[in-house]
């Protein structure tokens, strides 16, 4: 190890007195470390030079097998090439960006009659991208907007002039609906459709007060002019966009194009949130959450962040403001510590952000840490019920039927104790006459698990029968049958006393009422009730409108089918019109199916 050090301070003689980054690897060739500095040789020498308090920085020192360099031209250069890096090797010891989320942009699409439409991929094809947004909510708002005042295109036709005139293409539905105005047709020329989209993008840049006044002089024209149907549309539009506006948090229009960074931290973690000022309005607000790793200083920390969000989110704004003074320049970039006035007020919003993002994420990580309320419901449950696995998978059967007749059964399925509905499956009962709920209990289950087992799909950790020892003891011969008893745990729940049965224990469970294994047990037994009594009803509704149309002579199958398609009812049927039943039956079976409807 002594070697090492020596030959680690023996590189680090060499280096220059550069700005630029520095990378650590272990003696696996993993890079474990990435920093910035001003000047590389002083900044490495730091490492082996001293005591370090810090506990992991002694760590990190100890597996250094490799030291490499990257000489920058500048400050400013290093600290944009270390966090390259560290968002490309992530290393060990580095701070850790915890939101690596892509953010939306709108799209004023490269083409004839151009599309505007929301995307989160950045294509350099010569479209117009607005954005980021940090709130995809804000994007459907802002293409609601745009859509109400501009009929805009929806469709990706290859409009070309060519194509237009050759007439290729056919209006759609958005059309006839009154939300495109059809230039596939030749209904609107090319130039009038794009004096649109100059305002939609002066709306995108933030520039809604420049809109909003050439639409009044528009309106007070169209006045003038007597044409007031066209200034109400105006004014539709006006009241829109000053609705829109009004959503935007104004601050002072004496601010233009800054930068708000705010800072809190704890143990554990950095907090900062940016604000994005044009015009004087707040256009965008982010919050970012840093995971300190060697007791990083709130400077460095904050250094990583706007860095980070400003590339993020392109942002080329000439000012920023920040809590506290840093060792960072910026070229063509103000960088200011406000003390009192509008930017301090500023700067005050944007920390109070900060502050709530910061309790937030704190909620948000014990939660996490604790365990979550259905790892606790399900653990509960393996505890009760004394199951060797944990019940991620749980499966219910129920049957229904009304003195034996359309008798039907159910299954619906639980993962992670909350229902997965699309796993819900019915069952007709085949090889049962009468009403017979053990034998039915035994089918259904005998079919299900036949089928996962022919499919090599995962077998459920536990299998609740509604009902008492008789339909509990059906399903285990299934499963015997099958010869799957012993890998699936299986009871039974009676409604009476809401007893637990279990295969070959006569001793019934009683669960506390209060507790939360058997409220899961409960809502699974009650939405497998609700499933099959659903699909009985349903069943039986179609059997019994069958079975009187089936009484007529002369009317068969088929016909049913015909009519029940057309007028979904036996009582809309009797009082169709005599030509829409000729036409859709015939004379001959029209007369049959009057002749039954009169007596």
């Amino acid at each position: 190890m002594r070697d090492l050090i020596e030959e680690h301070k023996a590189k680090i003689s060499e280096l220059p007195d550069s700005p630029g980054v520095y990378q650590f690897f272990n003696k696996d060739g993993k890079i474990i470390y990435v920093g910035k500095a001003k000047n590389l040789k002083k900044r490495v020498a730091s490492y082996f030079n001293k005591n370090h308090e810090n506990n992991k920085t002694a760590v990190l020192v100890g597996k250094i097998f490799k030291i490499e360099h990257i000489v920058v031209s500048s400050e400013q250069d290093a600290l944009l090439l270390e966090n390259n890096l560290i968002k490309k090797y992530q290393p060990r010891y580095n701070v850790l960006l915890k939101d690596d989320k892509t953010f939306p942009w709108i799209c004023i699409k490269k083409e004839p009659y151009p599309r505007v439409f929301s995307t989160r991929n950045f294509i350099r094809d010569g479209s117009e991208y607005f954005g980021p947004f940090t709130s995809a909510k804000l994007v459907r708002i802002i293409l609601d907007l745009i859509r109400q005042l501009y009929k805009l295109r929806t469709c990706n036709y290859a409009l070309s002039q060519e194509n237009i005139a050759g007439n290729k293409f056919k209006v759609c539905l958005e059309y006839h609906i009154g939300n495109c105005l059809g230039p596939c047709v030749g209904e609107i020329d090319e130039t009038t459709y794009n004096e649109s989209l100059d305002l939609i993008r002066k709306i995108l840049k933030g520039n809604i007060h420049t809109v909003i006044e050439y639409m009044k002089g528009l309106m007070k024209q169209f006045s003038a002019d007597y044409k007031f149907e066209e200034a109400q549309a105006i004014k539709d539009k006006l009241e829109l966009l000053q609705k829109f506006q009004s959503r935007s948090t104004i601050v002072s229009p004496k601010l233009n194009n800054i930068d708000v960074f705010s800072f809190e931290s704890d143990e554990q973690n950095g907090y900062v949130n940016f604000l994005k000022v044009v015009n004087g309005a707040i256009i965008q607000s982010h919050s970012l959450e840093l995971k300190k790793k060697l007791n990083e200083s709130k400077e460095e920390l904050l250094m990583l962040a706007m860095v980070e969000i400003r590339r993020r989110l392109f942002s080329n704004s000439t000012e920023i403001i920040l809590p506290f003074n840093v060792d960072y320049q910026i070229e063509r970039v103000k960088i200011s510590v406000p003390k009192r006035g509008e930017k301090r007020m500023l700067l005050d919003l944007s920390t109070r952000n900060a502050k709530y993002f910061a309790v937030d994420r704190r909620k948000q990580n014990s939660v996490s840490i604790s365990e979550k309320r259905e790892d606790r419901i399900l653990k509960t449950l393996m505890d009760d019920l004394q199951l060797k696995s944990l019940p991620v998978h749980i499966e219910c059967f129920d049957n229904s039927n009304i003195q034996g007749t359309n008798p039907v059964a159910s299954c619906v399925v639980f993962k992670n104790a909350k229902p997965r509905k699309r796993d819900y499956r019915h069952f007709n009962i085949k090889t049962v006459v009468g009403p017979d709920d053990f034998a039915s209990m035994k089918e259904v289950v005998f079919r299900r698990y036949r089928r996962l087992l022919n499919e090599q799909t995962p077998l459920p950790q536990l299998i609740i029968i509604d009902g008492g020892k008789g339909q509990l003891n059906a399903a285990v011969e299934s499963l015997d049958e099958l010869k799957i008893r012993g890998q699936i745990a299986i009871i039974g729940i009676a409604k009476r006393l809401e007893e637990i049965y279990f295969p070959n224990d006569p001793v019934p469970l009683y669960l506390n009422k209060n507790s939360e294994s058997l409220k899961l047990i409960q809502q699974l037994r009650n939405e497998a009730h609700r499933f099959a009594i659903q699909f009985h009803r349903d069943k039986r509704s179609g059997n019994f409108t069958g079975s009187e149309l089936d009484k007529i002579t002369g009317i068969g199958p088929s016909t049913v089918n015909k009519l029940l398609s057309k007028f979904k009812s036996v009582k809309k049927i009797r009082h169709a019109k005599l030509d829409e039943l000729e036409n859709l039956i015939g004379v001959q079976k029209t007369r049959a199916l009057l002749k039954y409807f009169d007596n």
